[in-house]
């Protein structure tokens, strides 16, 4: 699991490889990744934009930007917690993904908070020791 706490809201990333939604010999690789963001701040917040670099192991990189997550713009109180799956192709065995969440608390402000840095990786994926 990845973590990141930023403005007292944390976020978790737990990756998942699935191998029944990938193909080496057409190299489609594809991931699931579930997030949890919690608000462990006074004040509520809204999750209004998301912002995803995505990078694969060539060192493509694809950003993607939009309003929400899976549809929603969740409001989180103080204390409460939001969890999302969505999911993730690449065209090589591994690669990861980094981003930042746009938020806005009920008294106006306008804020980033970042989603940890994960790794995706799948069994073909070859491991290198630094």
């Amino acid at each position: 699991m990845y973590r990141a706490v930023t403005h007292q809201i944390e976020v978790t990333v737990e990756p998942n490889f699935m191998p029944d939604r990938s193909s080496a010999e057409n190299s489609r690789y594809f991931w699931s990744y579930t997030i949890v963001i919690t608000n462990s701040g006074n004040e509520t917040v809204q999750l209004r934009t998301r912002h995803w670099i995505i990078t694969d192991a060539s060192g493509n990189r694809q950003e993607v930007r939009g309003e929400g997550v899976v549809g929603e713009q969740p409001v989180l109180a103080p204390g409460e917690r939001f969890e999302y799956t969505s999911g993730v192709p690449l065209t090589t065995a591994s690669g990861f993904m980094t981003g930042r969440y746009q938020m806005t608390s009920e008294s106006g402000e306008n804020f980033e908070i970042d989603v940890p840095t994960f790794s995706l990786d799948s069994p073909e994926a070859k491991r290198v020791l630094n």
